[in-house]
């Protein structure tokens, strides 16, 4: 079986990345249409206008076939923001969503940031439990409608200490 790999975004992968997030999410959670605009907006705004220094996309796959995405950017300049975290199914269970966490979060350490900051939603558990276990901190959880749906919307955050590791926050303060 050929390796994973996990390599930069390039342009070239933007409809792949509109499209994964846009089919997964209307088949999984019923998300209506405006989701996969908005992820059509978030990855042209990346290629039109991302600081390589300091934000960055990667692509996981096996071959030629892409399995998954994640993102960062710059939310202000201390904070980075994680962005677009999706394996397709048969890419789950496997570590892989761990690898590419630990690659965007290395990252944005050494890019100097002091933390990193995501949005999410409740029904998201796996990658929920993989952030609490690589010590994010859920700042905030609350009910909104959004992509046609009743969600829970969730904050989490995360601190770097020093550059030599990290530390949880000890609450929703300045990042």
């Amino acid at each position: 079986m050929t390796e994973i790999t996990i390599r930069e975004f390039t342009p070239q992968d933007r409809d792949w990345v509109v499209a994964q997030h846009a089919e997964h999410y209307a088949a999984a959670e019923g998300f209506d249409a405006t989701f996969g605009a908005l992820v059509g907006q978030i990855v042209d705004g990346f290629v039109s206008g991302h600081d390589p220094v300091a934000e960055r996309g990667w692509i996981a796959q096996r071959g030629e076939m892409r399995l998954g995405s994640i993102f960062c950017v710059r939310l202000d300049r201390d904070t980075a923001k994680l962005r677009l975290f999706l394996l397709v199914p048969q890419a789950r269970e496997q570590g892989l969503g761990g690898r590419l966490l630990t690659t965007c979060m290395g990252f944005a350490r050494d890019a100097g940031y002091g933390g990193m900051q995501l949005w999410t939603h409740e029904s998201h558990a796996a990658a929920c439990a993989l952030y609490q276990a690589r010590g994010w901190q859920r700042i905030s959880s609350k009910p909104v409608h959004s992509f046609g749906q009743d969600l829970v919307e969730q904050s989490w955050v995360y601190r770097f200490l020093g550059g030599q590791g990290c530390r949880p926050v000890e609450g929703p303060g300045e990042l």
